[in-house]
């Protein structure tokens, strides 16, 4: 990456298991391998397994690691928090970083009792700059995520300072301008693009995946294509470039 700027990606990767039934096949090992290609800085992420006794048994090259430690590319930090738990076993959000982690936290965003919901907060020492970062994954319901991003906006004024840079990404489950208007109040932006379609794989036609930020400046936003990615998730990535602030004075 070049110096003073920031690559951050948003990717569901689907508990890393793509089909259903006797078809269903094993992905996390090739999404493993397109972690490290992306050679980003903070990969934030949804839909990410810690344990899953059913899976384990099905599949004889199941990870023995929690998902999140199995992705992360070396030399990383990793840190996940629970949002759902099932009868064999339980998944929520990720957050893989370069940069170190100074402390995280975990906030229950269920709206109602069918969907288990959360957000992940961390804050990190990126090069001397206090940098957070937010995880998420909304409802399946517009009106739970009006209510979801209300609980995100009291959170970021009530854990994160106003100077701080921030950073805000998952799988919205929703279109990109719609998103936008229930962030602005907190002064949050993301990279503009004509189409970045992340969702369904195989044939994107919606952007579901976002990610937005304060105190960071938005440089570009893409979304990779191929059938190797259409494979993987039924999400695409979103990756995104941002340029960091000045140094703080020493």
């Amino acid at each position: 990456m070049k110096p003073g700027t920031l690559r951050v990606v948003s990717y569901n990767i689907h508990k890393g298991v793509q089909g259903v039934g006797p078809l269903r096949r094993l992905e996390i090992h090739n999404l493993s391998h397109s972690m490290a290609k992306m050679d980003a800085d903070l990969l934030c992420l949804q839909e990410v397994r810690k344990t899953h006794q059913g899976e384990a048994r099905h599949f004889p090259h199941w990870p023995d690691q929690p998902q999140a430690d199995f992705l992360a590319p070396e030399g990383y930090h990793t840190v996940y928090r629970t949002n759902a738990f099932t009868r064999q076993g339980e998944h929520g959000n990720a957050l893989l970083s370069r940069w170190p982690v100074v402390l995280h936290q975990h906030e229950d965003m269920s709206d109602h009792r069918l969907e288990q919901r959360g957000l992940l907060h961390a804050e990190l020492d990126v090069a001397g700059r206090s940098v957070h970062v937010l995880v998420l994954h909304l409802g399946l319901i517009r009106s739970s995520r009006t209510r979801q991003l209300r609980q995100l906006l009291r959170f970021l004024e009530r854990e994160v300072p106003r100077s701080a840079p921030v950073v805000v990404a998952g799988d919205f489950n929703d279109l990109p301008d719609w998103v936008a208007r229930q962030l602005a109040p907190a002064g949050l932006e993301a990279p503009r693009a004509l189409r970045c379609a992340t969702f369904p794989a195989r044939l994107p036609l919606v952007q579901l995946d976002h990610v937005f930020a304060r105190g960071l400046q938005p440089l570009g936003v893409r979304v990779p294509k191929g059938l190797a990615w259409s494979r993987m998730s039924d999400h695409l990535p979103l990756i995104t470039e941002w340029g960091l602030p000045p140094a703080p004075p020493c």
